[in-house]
């Protein structure tokens, strides 16, 4: 599993971290609230996104290690998906103005219509990739993945750099495209272009996943299927409801105030940008993790139950020693975007202690997908979005324009760290797994009278000292970890240090 997530991470962290380097791109580009039009949309197609997978992804990893016929477990998927996706492109075209006139982005419906037909064909994509984790072939799943990445980030930079610069210089060779979209004046929407660009290579890159099969459709098998995913579905929209809330609610709580609700969307969705390492992390965790549990799960004996405990105990050790490297270099790393965002830096620390709890809750979550009572999974996000809708209508205007996006934040981590302790309590009853909760617990200790300490040295001392003296508390978290830890040559060293 270690293998497999470093080269789905691979994929997931080198290529986050690619499109990551776009922000300071956009920010420096365009005002606040323009940048906060994308933040805003891209919330809307992550719900899209899990609408319109309906939980089939995790329901054919279940399937294709359950029945005798994988293949015609994903033909069946593909069939399923396909045709949902191309239904929803055409209820799109048909109601595009009243969908944007409901998502308070009148004038925007070309923006709308690019960002629903990608996410469609995304959500018809995730199964080629799905298929591809199936078959363990993690390399060809990276290469893809990456590719889009490149395509994206090259069409961005040709879009946003180089054709205002062409069209200056040599206006003859873009003007055929350029000019009737509105030139450099469409702005923000030459993202979307990128983007759905950049999906299409995709798509064309999976064929040798989707042709030279023959396609096998069972309505029966669909509605077993179904059955097992439909609670997946619900847990999955109210998750990226509750992981989008602050990008979506904002708007609708400063109604009256759309230019300084947007720029705030934007503020938010800049910083959090920075905070996205742990979501990258949590990411390739669970493309490896997913695949693992349910090949796990065929076996026999309590060997399986300490992988499991294993997973997340190096889960959370690797989460915290992310946490403290962000947070101790974010004064460099403030400087990705621009300085007319620094205002939302806070919420970095919050939103990182939120996704390392949001990824503990996703390793809980094993025991209701293998138990098949996925629908204390849909019981758990319904709690999360309560939580998370609640605490946002209160905390938001509460702390008001221009700092509203902090409630946001806070409603994140609190709403987190809850459904993260009740998937644990109710999970000890229906399929215990001994847990080590007190070196887990030690380890978080450890990690906060650290980040407590290399706060504290940027007080006392000049900054590039607290940086030294940062740099080495670091290696202080590492030092426990493998002295506690059956780490090869670390660990005895370090316990022989520790007994002299």
């Amino acid at each position: 599993m270690a293998k497999d997530t470093a080269v789905y991470g691979l994929s997931s962290i080198i290529g986050r971290f690619l499109n990551w380097c776009l922000v300071p791109l956009y920010v420096y580009l365009f005002p606040s609230e323009e940048y906060g039009v994308v933040t805003y949309l891209y919330g809307f197609t992550a719900v899209a996104l899990v609408i319109l997978n309906y939980g089939m992804e995790t329901g054919f990893f279940r399937f294709a290690n359950k029945e005798g016929n994988p293949e015609r477990v994903y033909t069946t998927s593909l069939i399923s998906v396909g045709s949902t996706s191309l239904l929803f492109i055409v209820l799109l075209t048909l109601f595009l103005h009243p969908v944007s006139a409901a998502m308070k982005l009148r004038g925007m419906d070309l923006f709308v219509w690019l960002m629903g037909v990608t996410v469609a064909i995304d959500a018809f994509s995730n199964l080629p990739f799905a298929y591809l984790r199936f078959k363990n072939r993690a390399w060809r799943f990276a290469g893809i993945k990456l590719l889009n990445v490149g395509v994206n980030i090259g069409l961005n930079l040709f879009f946003l750099l180089a054709c205002p610069a062409l069209i200056k210089h040599s206006p003859g060779t873009i003007s055929w495209f350029y000019e009737p979209l509105g030139g450099k004046a469409f702005g923000i929407g030459w993202i979307f272009v990128a983007n759905i660009l950049s999906t299409l290579i995709v798509l064309l890159s999976l064929l040798p996943e989707l042709t030279g099969r023959r396609y096998e459709f069972s309505g029966e098998l669909l509605r077993r299927m179904l059955r097992y995913s439909w609670p997946l579905l619900i847990l999955g929209v109210a998750g990226i409801l509750s992981q989008n809330m602050g990008q979506l609610l904002i708007p609708y709580l400063f109604s009256g105030h759309e230019e300084e609700a947007r720029s705030m969307v934007g503020i938010y969705g800049a910083n959090m940008k920075i905070a996205i390492v742990m979501v990258m992390f949590t990411q390739a965790f669970r493309y490896a993790y997913e695949p693992f549990i349910f090949a796990q799960a065929k076996g026999e004996g309590e060997g399986k139950k300490q992988a499991y405990c294993d997973a997340m105990k190096y889960f959370v050790i690797f989460g915290l020693l992310i946490f403290l490297g962000v947070m101790y270099y974010l004064p460099l790393l403030k400087h990705f975007i621009s300085s007319g965002y620094w205002s939302g830096l806070r919420v970095v620390p919050l939103m990182m202690l939120a996704e390392l709890c949001f990824g503990i809750f996703f390793n809980l979550s094993l025991w209701y997908k293998l138990t098949d009572k996925t629908e204390w999974g849909m019981y758990f996000s319904l709690l999360c979005f309560l939580l998370m809708l609640g605490l946002n209508i209160w905390l938001v205007p509460a702390i008001g324009i221009p700092d509203g996006y902090m409630g946001s934040a806070w409603a994140a981590l609190i709403s987190y760290f809850i459904v993260m302790v009740a998937s644990y309590f109710v999970g000890r009853h229906y399929y215990p797994i001994p847990y080590e909760i007190g070196r887990i617990f030690r380890y978080c200790l450890v990690a906060g009278v650290l980040y407590v300490c290399g706060m504290f040295a940027e007080d006392i001392m000049p900054m590039w000292a607290a940086y030294i003296i940062r740099a080495i508390l670091l290696l202080a978290y590492i030092g426990v970890v493998g002295a506690f830890e059956k780490v090869p040559l670390l660990t005895p060293l370090l316990r022989k240090l520790m007994k002299n």
